[in-house]
């Protein structure tokens, strides 16, 4: 009887325990990070030994004192020794005569496969060592590299390791976390990292110590995994240890707050620490780029010397929401007049836009158009879906659309209605610029310049696949970054302390990168003074310049859900309620405050 249970329990371990190893290797299963597919493997061997070798020792010591303990000690000993290829299959064959006699074949037969399988698993942990251990020895011979660290594989790393190389061929990549026990999952992964010469460590990227660098080279951190707490998590304990590491660079994906309290809440250090919000980097990127089409598509407004750009917003998820937001401010310019229709078909869409940027859509400003002050309308048609005649009979109202932004959730149904889009303003005679974004980068591919059937171009610009998503000058924006940051330091007028909170605080770093991008774009459109230094405008230049620049900044202070705070002394500015005293007419303020307008509007 005994034979036979421990029979079944052995069979019932090699089927719980490899379950649980198969479904960790496929599924990414884990208990905990100590808990990998081998280490599963490891307890349901040794439960199978120990099952197996328990009736054996039993019988051998029949009659003696202390039998059972003694046939327990004796099978945890053998199971132990067993991976070591001290076979268990004598003790077991020696005794096997007093099992069931229709058992007997399959009970030799499963301690045979035990005993071949369980040395095969010490030496692949064996190996699993050697790994770490060789990806140390290469990351030291690494000392006088620039190294990229990322906190695990996965494909977006690989996007941007493979960037990065492409940029910078004398770096090294790596990355942590890379062995997960499923490496015939991962082997596609595995194939291009390798494709890299990247190192790859099995351990966690906290648990590793990286301070073994040249201090004069840099080293940029990723916090790059799927799970954004995770993420932080990361990034937390990598701060606790390198901040003081001077060209030390810390990036954080999140699109959640509390990558934004995190680095508030950080001592200061060496280290510079950014948030990536993959949504608000492709707006940027696309105003960046693209943005000059903008303008050049605004038509002139009858009996007026100004030009008029009216965007069309289809969809207000993630990217149309901040591309609605962005607008407002970068498309403040001497010379524009600026009109938003946004659509949604969720029917709450207005409410929850105008809670998110209450001043945005007062009526006090949306649809004013006053001297010194940023001039917008923005209109917000919610609860209308894009397959209905609703959505149409809408759409035919705006008679005079140049440029669309769609993203409705899917690439199929993005370019179905760009190319609807495209279809009702052509009847109309309008070509309005249109920007569609997508996520598959063979895809957008595939579109590049498409044409109908009679040789006529969609004229749709496609954006946001993952390979230009995830690339050096999105997630890194080297070039935009170090414009951002001498307008930052023009503000600071040489205070060290506010200087550095350009690295420190998002509401410091944002603002300046929106200043630069729109800088960028005065200086297209020809400002006066905009590609000039500000000790050498002339005093009309110089008025000009702080008007618009003002312009600009109350309709970015907005978008970022800032209201007025109710008296204009400097005392009554709460960021924590996002109050400002500076959110009035340019006439209201201060000759100090205008002189900071020009001052960082300048061509710097």
């Amino acid at each position: 009887m005994m034979w036979t249970i421990c029979f079944g329990v052995a069979v019932a371990a090699m089927a719980v325990f490899g379950g649980l190893a198969l479904a960790a290797g496929r599924y990414s299963l884990r208990i905990s990070k100590a808990l990998r597919p081998i280490h599963m493997l490891f307890a349901g061997c040794i439960v199978m030994c120990v099952s197996l070798c328990l009736p054996a020792y039993y019988a051998a010591y029949a009659g003696t004192a202390l039998q059972g303990i003694k046939a327990v000690v004796l099978s945890v000993q053998r199971a132990i020794r067993v991976f070591g290829a001290d076979g268990m299959y004598s003790a077991v064959f020696e005794q096997v005569h007093h099992a069931p006699q229709g058992l007997q074949t399959a009970y030799l037969s499963l301690t045979l496969g035990v005993q071949f399988f369980a040395p095969l698993l010490s030496f692949g942990f064996i190996m699993s060592f050697f790994k770490n251990v060789s990806a140390s020895l290469r990351y030291w011979m690494s000392w006088f590299r620039d190294v990229y660290i990322f906190s695990g594989l996965n494909r977006r790393a690989l996007l941007l390791a493979r960037d990065i190389m492409q940029n910078h061929p004398r770096a090294r990549i790596v990355f942590a976390d890379a062995y997960d026990g499923s490496e015939d999952r991962d082997a596609e992964l595995m194939e291009k990292a390798r494709a890299l010469r990247a190192i790859c460590f099995r351990k966690g990227i906290h648990a590793i110590d990286w301070g073994m660098h040249s201090s004069k080279k840099q080293m940029y951190f990723f916090a790059i995994g799927r799970d954004e707490v995770q993420n932080a998590d990361h990034a937390l304990r990598l701060v606790e240890r390198y901040n003081e590491r001077e060209n030390t660079h810390l990036y954080i994906f999140s699109t959640g707050v509390e990558g934004e309290l995190l680095l508030a809440a950080r001592e200061r250090g060496q280290m510079k620490v950014r948030r990536i919000n993959p949504v608000r980097s492709l707006v940027l990127r696309v105003l960046q780029e693209e943005g000059s089409a903008i303008f050049s598509h605004a038509l002139p407004i009858e009996g007026e010397n100004e030009k008029q750009i009216s965007a069309v917003i289809v969809g207000m998820g993630g990217h149309g929401t901040e591309m609605l937001k962005a607008l407002c401010w970068y498309c403040q310019m001497d010379g524009y007049r600026l009109k938003i229709n946004a659509f949604d078909r969720d029917g709450l869409a207005e409410e929850r836009f105008a809670a998110r940027c209450p001043e945005l859509m007062d009526e006090k400003y949306n649809g004013v158009f006053v001297d010194g002050e940023a001039a917008y309308q923005i209109n917000v048609h919610d609860g209308c879906d894009v397959e209905t005649k609703g959505f149409a009979d809408q759409l035919s109202k705006i008679t005079d659309a140049t440029y669309v932004f769609i993203s409705l959730g899917s690439d199929e149904q993005n370019i179905r209605t760009a190319v609807d889009i495209r279809m009702r303003f052509e009847r109309r005679g309008l070509h309005p610029e249109i920007c569609c974004v997508l996520s598959s980068e063979k895809v957008k591919k595939s579109l590049g310049g498409v044409q109908n059937h009679a040789g006529q171009p969609y004229d749709i610009t496609f954006v946001g696949d993952a390979k230009e998503a995830y690339s050096e000058k999105v997630i890194l924006g080297s070039e935009v970054e170090e414009e951002a940051y001498r307008r930052h330091c023009a503000y600071c007028n040489g205070d060290e302390e506010k200087m550095e909170a350009f690295w420190r605080y998002e509401y410091n770093y944002h603002s300046s990168m929106a200043l630069a991008i729109h800088a960028a774009a005065r200086r297209v459109q020809g400002i006066p003074g905009a590609d000039k230094a500000d000790s050498e405008l002339t005093p009309e230049e110089r008025d000009g310049l702080e008007i618009l620049e003002h312009r600009r900044w109350n309709a970015y202070m907005r978008s970022e859900g800032y209201v007025y705070s109710g008296s204009r002394e400097r005392s009554s500015r709460n960021d924590l309620a996002r109050m400002h005293h500076n959110l009035v007419d340019f006439d209201d303020l201060t000759t100090e405050v205008k002189r900071i307008d020009s001052r960082v509007g300048a061509g710097v």
